[in-house]
């Protein structure tokens, strides 16, 4: 039984068909790639899933068992997390801040005052960094981040809730070359846990760098769906362009 999985999922927006009948599944410790071109449906798809986005039809399953996705907080109750290419990291907080932020831990109770246990989110952010294994100080201020760096913060941030499914909205646009590597080693290191993960990116080569399978959409429809090594990236650049129709087409 797939760990996710979407039935006949369709979004119209006044009379804009964003997803078209998409059927999609994810098993444990798959990293799915799912690429496209601008407008293909993709940030629908990754709405429908994270919570931010209610389908006009069709339904999300986890375990076999259908869910409601009302927001992201009861994706998060289901076991969704996502990280988007914004990360929401508030630079004057230290990664331990950051971490643990709306999620405090407490150790006492000072007259009507809760006081924040400092030291345990520093000792646990650390946990989460080591295993990440990312060198990223726990007291280290996120502005002094590099951008590889503040990816790893945002990642450990959703260890805490331990998620089953991790959605990746581009996360390697805005660094540099050289922090790529360590953000798709990130990837690798949590499907290696037995976490699968839904990687939306541009970049062919962070796709077929660290997923397992590939999926295509094309106007809002699911054109193809394969194992990263049963394809190439010029069989995907074709179904994306629309050069090649399906991957029948191709057998």
């Amino acid at each position: 039984m797939p760990l996710l999985q979407l039935a006949s999922v369709t979004k119209r927006y006044d009379g804009v068909v964003a997803l078209d009948d998409v059927d999609l599944s994810l098993e444990p410790g798959e990293v799915l790639g799912l690429v496209g071109d601008n407008g293909a449906g993709k940030s629908t798809l990754l709405g429908t899933i994270a919570g931010t986005v209610l389908p006009t039809a069709g339904t999300v399953a986890m375990d076999g068992q259908s869910v409601r996705l009302g927001g992201p907080a009861e994706a998060l109750r289901h076991g969704i997390a996502t990280v988007y290419q914004d990360l929401a990291l508030c630079d004057n907080l230290t990664v331990a801040a950051n971490i643990f932020l709306g999620r405090e831990l407490r150790r006492r109770r000072f007259g009507v005052f809760n006081l924040l246990d400092h030291e345990a989110m520093r000792a646990r952010a650390a946990e989460l960094l080591a295993e990440l294994r990312s060198r990223t100080p726990a007291d280290e201020l996120v502005r002094n981040l590099s951008g590889g760096q503040r990816q790893a913060v945002a990642i450990a941030r959703t260890r805490l809730s331990e998620p089953r499914v991790v959605l990746f909205d581009e996360p390697t646009a805005a660094i540099g070359i050289s922090q790529v590597e360590e953000v798709l080693s990130l990837i690798d290191r949590l499907s290696q846990t037995g976490i699968a993960v839904i990687l939306v990116s541009h970049r062919m080569q962070d796709i077929f760098g660290v997923c397992s399978s590939i999926a295509v959409l094309r106007r809002g429809q699911l054109v193809a769906r394969t194992d990263i090594a049963q394809t190439s990236t010029e069989e995907v650049t074709g179904l994306i362009t629309g050069a090649i129709e399906s991957l029948e087409e191709t057998s």
